[in-house]
């Protein structure tokens, strides 16, 4: 009867500890942090290395495209703090740089000493405040 009971025992720790293992491997290649620009240049020695979720907006008249490519550098700013981005791929419509018309955007990727380089498929641009619904006197309708 005592077989029975180390079989199960044995079979029970090996089941929690691939639970555990694929647990710890799925959460640490998964953890982004989400930080805003200028969180990130107040030390951006900390943050070289780690992906980040980066949100900021857009400086204006600041995207250069290298010609026939996919090839986009541009500044991202937030509170006065600016950092230089790099992608490769096709971005958003609503992915703009011109007054009054300036994205906001979270990019994921990493930091690097040379800039923020953004993943492929890592930008993420919010619509214009254009597109948010009309603001009506209260009590009236439609």
């Amino acid at each position: 009867m005592s077989h029975r009971y180390i079989k199960i025992g044995i079979t029970a720790v090996v089941l929690v500890l691939a639970f555990a293992g694929m647990l710890w491997s799925t959460l640490r290649e998964g953890t982004e942090y989400y930080k805003h620009v200028d969180e990130v240049t107040a030390d951006a020695k900390a943050w070289e290395g780690k992906r980040l979720q980066l949100h900021g907006h857009v400086v204006t008249n600041s995207i250069m495209v290298k010609p026939d490519t996919l090839e986009y550098r541009f500044k991202v700013q937030n509170n006065g703090q600016v950092i230089d981005a790099t992608y490769k791929g096709v971005v958003p419509d609503t992915f703009k740089d011109r007054p009054g018309e300036e994205a906001e955007v979270v990019l994921k990727g990493e930091l690097s000493p040379s800039g923020f380089a953004v993943e492929p498929n890592g930008i993420m641009a919010k619509c214009p405040s254009k597109y948010e619904a009309e603001k009506k006197p209260a009590g009236q309708v439609g």
